[in-house]
């Protein structure tokens, strides 16, 4: 079966925004919860607490994501919600009025279609909440209710709120507050696939899943893409799957998946022993213990090995997300961190993620500190910045960086060396993740031509007389790209 994924997602940087957090408007648009008492912004972000944050302010922040370079957004759920997350949706079919609503929605569309930024939404299919309307008759009328086998319910009376009696109802990891759907039932599966199919009639580009592994009942992820495509055979869907997820990238049902696989040998590499663990061991991808360069090469190639190229090309790379602590928190603050891994992460095959306010220095620990209100302009840590603008630029110039082939040309120590070529053009990338400058010769007559020229970072250059050999000197804690 030959694979097709929508061409867009190579040439993507994505930023993923969490929109309670981003931006919140300066213009008077709101008609509802005009005095509302949020949240200070800069305040430390708590569970339940809103800051206000909304789809008008993220389009007054188009200028600032394409000054960056970014072409696609990834939302966190934007659909009705009692949580500042979104992922307890109580109506699929509304865009949430704290955010602006379905008015704010279109014309947020509009202005990113307009820029030539893809939008991809959060698909939370697997549950709902206790608010969504279809549950909440249930609540009402017990099994009296139409609409009782919508959901798994185990015995009566249901007990939403009381944690000291049985929900008797099944709830996502045991959480009473999500109940989760019946995908047996046809009714169930038709809703899901209708709620898919109205939002790409509404102008998205694609669907990023959530947990789309819970559901198992057979044929669903076919049927939906399927449906998806037939709509738009460009839309883009990711699903969030940590782990090896050849189960679902078999052409079949995914476009790629959010690849932790690649964020956690790439934070162990760069940040090492720097790592928190108190950050980290408790999420599902394992970012320890510290990976020498041979090891992380081992990874990587396994890693590109997992998957067909054409799947390895959309799939979703990122270091942090809105379930993990960011990294620089993670490496303890230590900025050399971040550079690396981004670096890593700006020339790996797929698209890349970046999660907002990481470009900034953004700092966070587990949530829901990492979902702090993105920071005021005063604050940014620029050389972060300006290292992300370039890598980004880099990118976009350079098609080797997206889709060319991947090369290790040397893995020795904390000195870690690949190439990417596509026809003539070949990159190569270097990276010292150590404290201690490092010499490397390379065996250029491996490479289809002789990159001497730095585009990016620093290193000493000196090529033999023949160009069967380079040597290169890296600084400690740095990297480089040469063409």
């Amino acid at each position: 079966m030959e694979i097709t994924t929508p061409d867009w997602v190579k040439h993507a940087v994505f930023y993923q925004i969490f929109p309670d957090r981003f931006a919140k408007s300066q213009q008077p648009r709101k008609r509802l919860l005009k005095n509302a008492t949020w949240e200070e912004w800069e305040e430390m972000p708590t569970l339940q607490g809103y800051k206000g944050g909304d789809l008008w302010g993220v389009m007054e922040q188009l200028d600032y994501l394409q000054t960056l370079g970014i072409n696609a957004i990834y939302f966190t759920p934007i659909f009705q919600s009692a949580s500042n997350h979104r992922y307890h949706t109580h109506d699929y079919y509304r865009v949430d009025p704290m955010l602006g609503g379905d008015e704010a929605f279109q014309e947020l569309l509009e202005a990113c279609h307009s820029r030539d930024i893809k939008v991809v939404l959060d698909g939370v299919f697997n549950h709902a909440s206790r608010g969504f309307f279809f549950f909440h008759d249930i609540l009402e009328n017990g099994p009296y209710s139409p609409w009782v086998d919508w959901f798994k319910i185990e015995k009566w009376p249901l007990c939403p709120y009381d944690g000291d009696r049985p929900a008797n109802y099944e709830g996502w990891a045991g959480n009473r507050a999500l109940p989760v759907f019946n995908h047996d039932n046809p009714e169930v599966r038709e809703y899901i696939m209708e709620i898919a199919e109205y939002w790409l009639k509404f102008g998205i580009d694609g669907w990023r899943l959530d947990v789309p592994f819970e559901i198992r009942t057979p044929g669903f992820w076919q049927e939906f893409r399927d449906r998806v495509k037939a709509i738009n055979p460009d839309a883009y869907i990711v699903g969030e799957v940590w782990e090896d997820s050849r189960e679902w990238l078999d052409g079949t049902q995914f476009d790629g998946v959010m690849n932790y696989l690649f964020a956690a040998p790439t934070i162990a590499f760069t940040a090492g022993d720097r790592v928190d663990m108190t950050q980290v061991q408790d999420r599902s991808y394992y970012p320890y213990p510290p990976l020498f360069a041979a090891e992380y090469a081992t990874k990587m190639q396994e890693l590109l090995q997992l998957y067909p190229w054409e799947i390895q090309l959309t799939q979703l790379n990122l270091l942090a997300s809105h379930d993990t602590a960011r990294l620089i928190s993670i490496a303890g603050g230590d900025r050399p961190s971040v550079e690396l891994a981004t670096l890593l992460l700006l020339t790996f095959p797929g698209a890349p993620s970046i999660y907002y306010g990481d470009e900034v220095g953004l700092p966070g620990k587990i949530d829901p500190d990492s979902r702090r209100g993105f920071p005021l302009e005063a604050t940014w840590d620029r050389e972060i910045l300006e290292y992300h603008r370039q890598l980004i630029a880099l990118r976009h110039a350079y098609p080797a960086l997206r889709t060319g082939d991947y090369q290790v040309l040397h893995a020795q120590g904390l000195v870690y060396v690949f190439a990417r070529t596509l026809g003539s053009e070949e990159i190569v990338v270097a990276v010292n993740a150590g404290t201690d400058s490092a010499q490397v010769s390379l065996d250029t007559s491996k490479l289809r031509s002789h990159p001497s020229k730095l585009l990016f970072g620093s290193a000493v250059i000196e090529s033999i007389a023949d160009g069967s050999q380079m040597n290169l000197n890296l600084p400690p804690r740095a990297g480089c790209i040469l063409v």
